[in-house]
């Protein structure tokens, strides 16, 4: 599972002209599940990315983290962070888990999260969304679940 965070002053996710989903101060994730990944992968994601502290403490120093600023989180399913490009100019996306598994995995991703932090929204897995995300920072991380493992 692929990730990746960015710490953002506001985002949302809008589909056929309808916010969808928004979060203020926190965290823009754009997940990808990939072949193999399992409700593991999608816990030590949750649980790391909760305690992540890339949030400024009253000194400056990234030290906080969203949970302890109380901040939010937008979750958007994104297959493309799957991409092979190794050959050609056309990436392939076949490293990326098929919907019956990825859809649940990412729903429990998104759940986890709440448990974590509370106000989490989500995009619509496999629409065509317009994401807009105003980066604070920018702060912007790429998490894969093996480098936890």
């Amino acid at each position: 599972m692929i990730a990746v965070i960015q710490r953002v002053l506001n985002s949302s996710v809008t589909i056929d002209g309808s916010v969808c989903g928004e979060c203020e101060k926190g965290l823009m994730i754009l997940l990808g599940v990939a072949k193999g990944d399992t409700e593991q992968d999608a816990r030590l994601l949750a649980t790391k990315i909760a305690k992540l502290r890339i949030f400024c403490d009253e000194n400056g120093k990234m030290n906080l983290s969203v949970k302890d600023v109380s901040g939010q989180a937008l979750v958007v399913s994104q297959f493309t962070l799957l991409a092979n490009y190794k050959k050609g100019n056309r990436p392939d996306y076949f490293g990326a888990a098929e919907p019956s598994v990825a859809i649940p995995l990412y729903e429990y991703f998104v759940e986890l999260m709440r448990a974590e932090i509370g106000h989490v929204e989500t995009g619509r897995f496999g629409a065509d969304m317009q994401v807009n995300i105003l980066n604070d920072g920018p702060v912007t991380i790429v998490m894969d679940s093996n480098a936890l493992k």
